[in-house]
């Protein structure tokens, strides 16, 4: 009977080639994607690789490649080549796990590479129940079945690794699941639904706040938190060559009213809140600083937001300053002179580096004062609902190299046989993979029997 004709359009998906095509294709595209700075101002591909350029890279959404249309359809084409390569290839590792191998052929065992034979002293039956307890000794589980002068002993280890590769299989196709959960494209054009899956940014200068963030996608403009968030402060470092060294903000989240949480961000710890993720990823100085006066005998204090050259007026011991001057290192600033006066005596004119203290002794009183530049934090925001699929997919996908690589399906057969009043037994076995170390762990089971 003629076999068959498979579906052609299932022998392609079916085929190892098409995988490696799409895997290479998928790489390629995400070098790309890594090389050209992804969710910029249209202005910013303009500027860099001009107005034809840039018009195309838009035309095929290389600004947010990862959520593009053609990047989805590779995507979509690597998932049914990975769907179909499996349906095609389990029922054959379902056949090698499932097989009767107690009615493999005797004379198939004595041609296997991995054999020894071993003479016993004792009867056929109480060979069968040594070479079955001995086995039992060593981890191997065995069954038997009754031959014309004869017992055939079959055990075996790791069947089912022989599905690891499936396992890896289908912790990619969960991993791309993920992507297309968490994908603010889809949530927008296929669920109608940007709140659902979002990636934006949003810039809030120190001491104000904001409930809505500014997507990156085309159209979508401002996104409604449903809370509020305050930069309380931001701090930078630099090093000696004017370079940032390591920046955090200080953020509030504030619900009906009322600060719910206090967290401090750096660029690799965020903040987290309702599935919502808050990166610490940039910053804007500018010209305008925060200027903070407390009387120590009082307790009485002041901050001020104001630019350079302006006077701040305080009633608390008639108390007037502000900075008169600066030196600065581009658009950052790295010291003030601070006038302070009460009218009483002459004003006090001194330095300050931006986050220090100065005590200020006048006749009306003992002050602090510190002075820094303002600045707004900038925040990329996420949020992501396939993430716990990414990270289960991961997971899997550890379990199934592990298994697929690390793991064999082992078997091993003894013929425990009499002929003229002497019992032999034939071990033979064989392994899928690591034939070097199964070929040592059975000899040791051989040689231990003896």
């Amino acid at each position: 009977m003629a076999e068959k004709k498979k579906n052609p359009v299932w022998e392609i998906f079916a085929s190892v080639r098409l995988a490696l095509f799409l895997l290479f294709t998928l790489a390629a595209t995400s070098i790309i994607g890594t090389i050209i700075p992804q969710n910029e101002a249209p202005g910013f591909y303009i500027e860099r690789y001009g107005a034809n350029l840039a018009r195309f890279m838009q035309t095929m959404d290389v600004p947010d490649m990862y959520n593009s249309w053609w990047f989805m359809i590779l995507l979509t084409l690597f998932s049914l080549n990975l769907i179909v390569c499996s349906l095609e290839r389990i029922p054959n590792a379902w056949r090698l796990v499932t097989m009767d191998n107690l009615a493999t052929d005797p004379e198939r065992l004595k041609k296997m590479s991995l054999k020894q034979s071993i003479t016993l002293d004792a009867t056929r039956a109480d060979a069968v129940t040594r070479t079955t307890g001995h086995l039992a000794s060593k981890g191997w589980k065995a069954t038997q079945r009754g031959l014309d002068g004869a017992t055939l002993l079959f055990a075996q280890k790791g069947a089912w690794t022989r599905f690891g590769v499936y396992i890896v299989h289908s912790s990619i196709l969960i991993i791309l699941i993920g992507a297309i959960i968490g994908s603010p494209r889809v949530a927008k054009d296929i669920l109608k639904n940007p709140l659902y899956a979002f990636k934006g940014s949003v810039n809030i200068p120190e001491t104000q706040q904001t409930d809505v963030i500014f997507s990156f996608l085309e159209g979508v403009g401002q996104l409604p938190l449903g809370f509020t968030v305050r930069c309380d402060f931001f701090n930078i470092e630099y090093y000696p060559n004017g370079m940032p060294k390591e920046y955090l903000s200080k953020l509030s989240v504030i619900e009906n009213g009322e600060v719910v949480r206090q967290v401090e961000i750096e660029v690799n710890e965020p903040l987290i809140h309702r599935g919502i993720t808050f990166y610490q990823s940039s910053y804007q100085p500018y010209r305008d600083f925060i200027l903070s006066v407390k009387n120590n005998e009082t307790g009485a204090g002041k901050t001020e937001i104001v630019p350079a050259a302006t006077q701040i007026t305080w009633k608390e011991g008639g108390a007037r300053f502000g900075i008169i001057n600066m030196e600065t290192r581009g658009e950052v600033v790295n010291r003030f002179k601070i006038w302070f006066t009460d009218d009483q005596g002459e004003p006090s004119k001194f330095w300050l580096e931006p986050g220090r203290e100065a005590i200020i002794e006048r006749p009306s009183g003992n002050y602090t004062l510190s002075a820094k530049q303002l600045y707004a934090t900038g925040l990329q925001v996420a949020k992501d609902p396939g993430v716990w699929w990414v990270y289960t997919g991961c997971g899997l996908m550890l379990l199934g190299l592990l298994v697929a690589f690390f793991m064999s399906h082992r078997k091993v057969w003894a013929l425990v046989s009499e002929e003229q009043g002497k019992v032999t037994v034939l071990f033979a076995g064989n392994a899928n993979k690591n034939k070097l170390g199964f070929e040592k762990t059975f000899a040791e089971l051989a040689e231990s029997l003896k």
